[in-house]
């Protein structure tokens, strides 16, 4: 990316607005000036940037080359912190740890901008010193020069080179490093993929590159694919919109979901079936997880289904929309009042009489045990399986992380096989591939009790291919290195 994709600096004279008001000048390099706010509300406010950017966005009138910019500067900063920091630690003569955390995030943008983009080294430092002097003062923007200037003798493979293990030597430290995620979740990571960080790689041959013949092979795979710009992907709701619609308004039909669609290019909210809440943006495996439950067979009565942890409402309202097909009625429960409201504006206007929600605790259900024919247990969890979409996520989430969330997991889907009737069906999901969060979870929770089996969910899916996992391919695990989704698990559960 050229340095020009960010407009001309404005003049700093003041305009005159309507009714003769002064205005002030718009900021200097508003694409830099934008990206470093939003790393600095990541940082210092635990603000999640694919909500904060979009908002500043449009509030700063940012289009074109100006958003493209501070959009690829913002993410491209956040996935590749971990890989930055070790080449400025290498480029600074005391601890990073040191540095004011105000000049981090400058750093970090300069790092990516020399080492991950097509902007000419000389402008981009010239940008970010220029962005330091704003942000920081000019004599910390002098330590931000030399800093920088050193980042860019090298390239990225160099500098990778100089600063990660071995990978021979220390697989799980080398990959850490050169694809930016903590050491424990490159563990997790290959512990859910079947892959032993001690053992050696695929054996090689003349038909075998060294990457698949190297430790860790798929988790590389993996961890780089967190590290790529996701696709969008939009859900017509059932009943409401057809993907004829969205194919019609520029995108593509989806290659597994029936009700998914691709859109390349383009802001999906100014999509006319969007606007009108008959579209939404969702990734699909949390739309195929969601049919799942919908496909499994149960005999009798099929007309009350629990959607137990409903925020913020994407796969209640495709569950709604396919429960009204039925005749059937959701419930949707939520435990958080803000999170409800949300659930409420997806849900209740998209299917009307098919779905009621509820502010409820699905630990301590309100309903009688037995009530309902499906139920859906969407765990909070860790959210590992959406770090290309929440990058920032990998340097919150910490092992503690999964085994504060592994008591209230158990607690939902226990509840949610209370809650099922004989005969029905409950699905388990959570948006994290971490052992401890699926699997663990499941089997420590169906140890406990004869009243419910597990079915071969990926039987329910069999137009996706490679997602079966588990020691009898019992489960389903999504991931996006091979199906270009997010890493969403699925237990299904028959109750007895």
């Amino acid at each position: 990316m050229s340095d020009r994709s960010s407009s001309p600096s404005p003049s700093p004279r003041r305009n005159r607005g309507k009714g003769g008001k002064n205005t002030p000048p718009a900021p200097k390099d508003p694409a830099r000036r934008t990206a470093y706010d939003v790393l600095r509300a990541v940082q210092d406010r635990d603000a999640y940037a694919n909500l904060l950017l979009p908002s500043m966005l449009r509030e700063r009138g940012l289009q074109g080359r100006d958003a493209a910019l501070a959009t690829e500067l913002t993410y491209g900063a956040l996935r590749r912190q971990g890989t930055y920091d070790a080449i400025l630690d290498a480029c600074i003569d005391r601890s990073l740890q040191s540095v004011d955390s105000e000049v981090l995030p400058v750093l970090r943008l300069g790092a990516h901008q020399l080492l991950s983009t097509a902007i000419p080294p000389h402008a981009a430092v010239s940008a970010t010193v220029d962005l330091a002097r704003r942000v920081v003062g000019h004599h910390r923007s002098r330590f931000a020069n030399a800093v920088l200037r050193k980042v860019g003798r090298r390239s990225m493979r160099d500098w990778t080179a100089v600063v990660a293990p071995d990978r021979a030597a220390d697989p799980v430290g080398h990959l850490s490093v050169v694809h930016s995620h903590p050491r424990w979740i490159v563990e997790a990571l290959a512990a859910a993929l079947g892959e032993d960080p001690g053992a050696p790689g695929a054996p090689g041959g003349a038909d075998t590159d060294a990457a698949e013949a190297a430790p860790l092979a798929e988790t590389e795979q993996l961890l780089a694919a967190h590290n790529e710009r996701p696709r969008v992907t939009l859900v017509a709701k059932p009943g409401r919109a057809a993907v004829a619609d969205l194919v019609a308004g520029g995108a593509t039909a989806a290659q597994y979901s029936p009700y998914g669609a691709y859109l390349s290019e383009g802001d999906p909210a100014l999509l006319r079936e969007v606007r009108q809440r008959r579209a939404a943006v969702q990734d699909e495996a949390s739309q195929l997880v969601a049919l799942a439950l919908t496909r499994v067979g149960v005999e009798g009565p099929d007309a009350r289904w629990l959607d137990a942890c409903a925020g913020p409402g994407g796969k209640a309202a495709l569950l709604g929309g396919l429960a009204g097909k039925r005749d059937a009625r959701l419930l949707a429960a939520e435990v958080q009042a803000a999170r409800a409201g949300l659930v409420a504006g997806a849900v209740e206007r998209s299917v009307r009489d098919a779905a009621r929600t509820v502010v409820a605790d699905s630990t301590r259900p309100a309903w009688r045990a037995g009530s309902f024919d499906r139920v859906l247990v969407d765990a909070p969890c860790t959210g590992l399986g959406a770090l290309r979409r929440r990058p920032e996520a990998r340097w919150r989430r910490t092992p503690e992380t999964a085994e504060g969330l592994a008591p209230l997991q158990r607690d939902l889907l226990r509840s949610a096989l209370d809650s099922a009737r004989s005969g029905g069906a409950v699905a388990y999901v959570t948006c994290s591939p971490h052992l401890a969060e699926t699997r663990g979870i499941v089997e420590a929770v169906l140890a406990e009790r004869s009243d419910a089996e597990p079915l071969r969910a990926a039987d329910y899916l069999d137009e996706v291919p490679g997602i079966a996992a588990g020691p009898r391919g019992e489960y389903v695990q999504f991931w996006p290195h091979r199906h270009g989704t997010d890493a969403m698990f699925l237990a299904l559960l028959r109750k007895r």
